[in-house]
């Protein structure tokens, strides 16, 4: 019997010097135009205020084969349609801002249909991508994935301890958030740090986390709608990169992937459309490098 030849396929990885003002065009577009908000380069963390589409079409422009280890996405989960909820013992309205409307099963697919296009764009050829997500949205995130050619590696199941009751009592409470891993694509070598993985619980690592949501330390300076505790980012970040990997979040929030990556020293660039949230993150980043300093931080403008 002839033993036939198994073709390995490998990828060169980029280790160029990452600069993320390169590839971002200072003109105006339809979409919000991009600014460089925040930018600490020896620390390796860079904000962006300003529309993800736009920022990741001006950084695969600039890098079309890619330039991110790892990506960690919180999408709008289009949930903000006049529902109730429990919060601090108190029924209050589900309403977290404009852009967590739904505007449709359609129009929402082909929202996340986009922007993960547009991150399998950046991500190096054995990059991979966590996307977390309630029943809300998270469906057709896997379904995008698996239309783009994705290459869904696992799906955690992150358990609230102490979640808000259902206060209809016609479903079961809501307890857990979903967390898709995914490679850049079938061919991916992705990294996977098993061992440190087992270290944690002294066997290999389930796919069930459970971790509470986040506490009053973390919510110092504002509290974000659909804020995620830094364990739950810092455990995708150990998990998937090697230290000094650069690292992006596309929906960046009050901050915390670049709280998680300071802490476990990776490089990270954030983007987040509302100025108020970038203001946060600002504020967190910078107590993350001098607790006891008072934040006043800027940068560069690029329009």
């Amino acid at each position: 019997m002839r033993r036939r030849k198994i073709k390995i396929v490998r990828y060169e990885e980029t280790r160029e010097r990452f600069n993320p003002l390169d590839g971002v065009v200072r003109e105006q577009s339809a979409l919000v135009p991009s600014r460089l908000a925040y930018q600490d380069a020896t620390r390796g963390i860079w904000i962006y205020q300003g529309d993800c589409l736009e920022v990741l079409d001006q950084i695969a422009a600039k890098h079309p084969d890619g330039c991110f280890d790892m990506i960690f996405a919180d999408p709008p989960y289009f949930l903000s349609n006049g529902g109730i909820t429990c919060h601090a013992g108190k029924m209050v309205k589900v309403d977290k801002g404009d852009w967590d409307k739904s505007r449709g099963p359609e129009l929402n697919h082909e929202f996340n249909t986009e922007w993960l296009r547009r991150c399998q764009r950046v991500l190096k050829p054995n990059g991979t991508i966590w996307v977390t997500g309630t029943h809300h949205v998270i469906f057709s995130v896997g379904f995008a994935m698996q239309q783009l050619g994705f290459k869904i590696l696992n799906d955690i199941a992150w358990e609230k301890p102490n979640p808000p009751p259902n206060l209809s009592c016609r479903y079961f409470t809501h307890s857990t958030e979903t967390v898709i891993w995914a490679a850049s694509n079938e061919k991916s070598r992705h990294v996977f740090n098993y061992a440190a993985m087992k270290a944690v619980t002294g066997k290999q690592m389930k796919t069930v986390w459970t971790m509470p949501a986040p506490g009053k330390a973390e919510k110092l300076f504002g509290k974000h709608p659909t804020q995620k505790p830094v364990a739950l980012v810092e455990r995708c970040l150990l998990s998937s990169t090697h230290p000094g990997d650069l690292v992006l979040d596309t929906f960046l929030g009050n901050g915390t992937e670049a709280v998680a990556s300071v802490r476990t020293n990776r490089k990270c660039v954030g983007i987040e459309l509302d100025m108020k949230w970038v203001e946060v993150a600002k504020k967190r980043v910078a107590d993350e490098f001098n607790p006891f300093a008072s934040v006043s931080v800027g940068g560069k403008h690029l329009c």
